[in-house]
């Protein structure tokens, strides 16, 4: 039987467990009842014997499953008003890197009985992974199903969906095509009497000749229109057009390339390409309206023409102050198709959108949204900030595609907008069951990217996820895990939710050799959430896929370096794939010398340090290092011994250190006294110091004493022995009794936790989770109290860590 494991990512780490899903049924455990609902589904009987799969993931230490049978209500119903605009309306994925239309994946539904729930599931032992057997019997069984589902997809289309705005006023018709304008159908006769002409003639016609000739054939029937491009007689009509391409008017030029909308002509055809060349030899002597107009056409031959828009955004920044409002909206749009942002125009387009904003409708708000996100144009908090303010007052009136533009660019410049924010949470969780599955994803993205929780919309995402994942694509579903588990949020219906999506991610399996990154991004939201499944581990880790990350736009090295740790730390019985350890020592070190520049050096943590060296009684007991490097933040490590003293333990950087000076004092609970109501009458000061020199003296002594007489002594968390440096494995850790309590402070920043919220994000969930397992005691600085005490005076600060490291709950916490 194939096995394939599960797993999880970054976001959140409570819980892990082992549970598998065979495709194919076993007699023995079928029920009378399961039997009758394959019966009345003959589909979900067929598949049920088409391949055997098994998806396992790995158990996880503690696993706990909560159970909450409470489901998502929606909290208000959205007006019939809204119902009819955005039922027609399809959100689409604005990450494509060509004016290409994408192509529409056509899947059928999910079958409810394609995995069980983790609760009921048992642990499949497991000798070694078999992943391209599982994934071709896989694509296979989803494949054919997919081919059987026609006319179940959503609703869809890239190129049309961005033009919506188009719709709100009269003026667009000037500046765009519109597929929809009524036009009179050609018989077939007159079409074949053109055709005939144009043999006839050999290519002698007239200039106005060919341009009739171009819009007679455009009204053929659909059908006709298809196969004419194949046509000799056609081919014979477009090199006359080229041939007298300057004798044309431009008027002509414009309907010849309007025709070729019509015609559906190949974007690299020939006749396109004189086009462009002639286009952009007379731009200057076009108005703004036809070059718009020309550009427009340009997007719905799916042709890229850099050239020409390079040259009509010259032109609209020489006549800018000419630019009606409608013109405007335009070339914001024809700006984000061309995927480029002109920077000599991004001030005015700025001083435009505050001098228009209340005059833009809600459309041409998204519109504008959308244009500026694709062409990766940056835009100041303040304008974004007033465009969130309109939003935010007309959510309500604002269809959710127009909406979801929006939400894309406050993603992309990252403001925390916080009463759009508050309003997107009344307003979209009703809406969420009439959204694409694209459109939800951008939606749970942008609460994510802004580490925004809100349970309703998130909730509302999760519930209606199950009955769409087929249509995700491997972004989909990788976007959909990291922005669950990045804001450690679980869904009432986690079990259905998680299973639908990591099943999702073995039907896309073969998308993610173009696509790596989406890999990496779904299994690290599900490490963040303690689910790690296997064999999609095992091929994100084997050395081929770890190529194909070389390959990618994207910085993925640290990705499979937190997710081949995270396995190592918590899945102890895997047995897969793993990172070559000269890989992994690279990273380690590209990984600690940013921080060396970025990290150790801010202030919170710098003070932190600097005060702890002082209270405990120098560098040597204190460690400011990443004690997990591939969870890329740092911590103060510190060690106490069973009865609370601090233990030295930093003798690398004491040797380091040649000129440091024994000036650390230890902070006893009687020298706080001290320091609080006055210096004791019956010490000196004199005294006072030499007893903590003494002290200091004595423990320095003890670390450099081997511990148990074999050679070995404890340092940074690690054991040394000779040259080598082993760590101590996890079950030394959880099993052993500690003759030390080591602590690991946590200088934690707003970044680290959800906006407006003391609730941590996923990956410094796992970080803490991991620590735990590994031996550690998490010590807590949060910001909201370290960084109002960096203005307060030093005692203060040394009042406060003293409490937090010598806490007696820490010690038997430990124990």
């Amino acid at each position: 039987m194939a096995t394939v494991l599960i797993c999880r990512r970054f976001p959140r780490l409570s819980r892990v467990t082992t549970f598998s899903t065979t495709a194919k049924r076993k007699a023995e455990s079928g029920s009378s009842e399961s039997k009758q609902k394959r019966e009345e589904n003959p589909e979900t009987a067929n598949t049920s014997t088409e391949s055997v799969a098994t998806i396992q993931l790995l158990n996880p230490l503690d696993y706990k499953v909560p159970y909450n049978p409470s489901a998502y209500a929606k909290s208000r119903a959205a007006s019939q008003q809204h119902a009819a605009r955005n039922s027609g309306q399809a959100l689409g994925d604005t990450f494509t890197s060509s004016g290409t239309a994408e192509v529409q994946h056509i899947f059928g539904p999910a079958s409810p009985q394609a995995l069980p729930p983790l609760r009921s599931a048992l642990p499949k032992p497991k000798s070694k992974p078999v992943l391209e057997q599982t994934v071709s019997a896989r694509l296979s069984a989803a494949q054919t199903k997919e081919e059987a589902e026609h006319g179940k997809t959503e609703t869809h289309d890239s190129k049309e969906d961005p033009r919506m705005f188009q719709k709100g006023r009269p003026e667009y018709r000037s500046l765009s095509y519109d597929k929809l304008e009524p036009i009179e159908t050609l018989p077939l006769e007159e079409g074949e009497s053109v055709l005939h002409s144009v043999a006839a003639c050999k290519g002698s016609q007239s200039p106005g000749t060919i341009t009739d000739y171009f819009l007679k054939l455009s009204r053929l029937p659909a059908d006709q229109r298809a196969a004419l491009v194949a046509e000799p007689r056609f081919d014979t009509l477009c090199h006359c057009a080229v041939k007298n391409m300057e004798f044309l008017s431009t008027s002509d030029l414009i309907h010849i390339l309007k025709g070729c909308i019509r015609l559906v002509v190949p974007p690299t055809h020939p006749l396109l390409n004189a086009c462009e060349n002639e286009f952009c030899r007379r731009v200057w002597d076009m108005n703004l309206e036809q070059l718009l107009l020309v550009a427009d056409y340009w997007r719905c031959l799916e042709r890229s023409v850099p050239s020409y828009l390079s040259i009509l955004f010259s032109y609209a920044n020489m006549h800018w102050k000419d630019l009606t409002l409608p013109q405007f909206v335009q070339l914001v749009y024809i700006i984000g198709e061309g995927r480029r942002s002109p920077a000599d125009l991004l001030q005015k387009v700025e001083s435009r959108i505050l001098k228009d904003l209340d005059s833009f409708t809600l459309e041409e708000v998204g519109a504008i949204c959308l244009g500026l996100f694709k062409s990766l144009s940056g835009i100041s908090d303040h304008v974004m900030r007033k465009i969130a303010d309109r939003v935010a007052l007309q959510m309500e009136d604002m269809s959710t595609y127009a909406l979801v533009n929006v939400l894309k660019m406050l993603r992309y410049v990252r403001m925390d907008h916080l009463s759009l924010l508050k309003e997107l949470g009344k307003v979209i969780p009703a809406r969420i069951p009439t959204i694409n599955i694209q459109g939800i994803m951008h939606i749970a993205l942008t609460c994510s990217s802004l580490h925004y929780l809100d349970e309703g919309i998130m909730a509302a995402v999760a519930m209606s996820l199950p009955s769409k994942v087929t249509y995700c694509r491997s972004k989909d579903a990788a976007k959909f895990l990291w922005s669950f588990g990045c804001l450690d949020y679980e869904p009432p219906n986690e079990e259905e939710f998680y299973s639908s999506l990591i099943e999702q991610m073995h039907r896309k399996l073969h998308e993610f050799g173009k696509f790596p990154e989406h890999l990496l991004t779904g299994l690290l939201g599900l490490a963040f959430v303690k689910r790690f499944p296997e064999e999609l581990i095992d091929y994100a880790l084997r050395d081929e896929f770890v190529q194909k990350t070389r390959g990618s736009k994207y910085e993925l090295r640290k990705d499979l370096f937190t997710l081949s740790k995270s396995v190592e730390i918590e899945c102890p019985s895997y047995k897969g794939n793993r990172l070559p350890p000269q890989l992994c020592q690279e990273i380690t070190e590209m990984v600690l010398n940013f921080a060396e520049e970025e990290i150790y050096v801010r202030p919170e943590i710098v003070e932190a340090t600097s005060l702890l060296e002082s209270m405990l009684g120098g560098p040597e007991y204190v460690k400011n290092h990443m004690i997990l490097p591939h969870t890329r933040s740092s911590d103060l490590e510190v060690h106490l011994a069973r009865d609370g003293h601090p233990i030295p333990f930093n003798l690398e950087d004491l040797t380091a250190d040649k000129k440091l000076k024994d000036i650390g004092v230890r902070l006893t609970d009687d020298l706080m006294t001290q320091l609080i109501k006055g210096r004791s009458n019956s010490q000196s000061p004199v005294e006072v110091q030499n007893e903590a020199r003494t002290s200091s003296q004595e423990r320095r002594e003890e670390a450099q004493t081997p511990c148990a007489g074999d050679g070995s002594a404890f340092s940074g968390g690690a054991l040394v022995t000779g040259a080598r440096c082993l760590e101590p494995p996890p079950s030394l850790v959880l099993n052993q009794q500690p003759r030390e309590v080591k602590l690991a402070l946590q200088v934690s920043n707003r970044n680290h936790y959800c906006y407006c919220s003391k609730r941590l994000l996923g990956l410094h969930c796992l970080k803490r989770r991991q620590l735990r397992q590994l031996g550690y005691v998490v010590v807590e600085l949060p910001f909201w109290e370290w960084f109002p005490l960096l203005k307060r005076t030093r005692l203060e600060k040394l009042s406060y860590l003293h409490y937090k490291v010598f806490d007696p709950a820490l010690l038997g916490r430990a124990g």
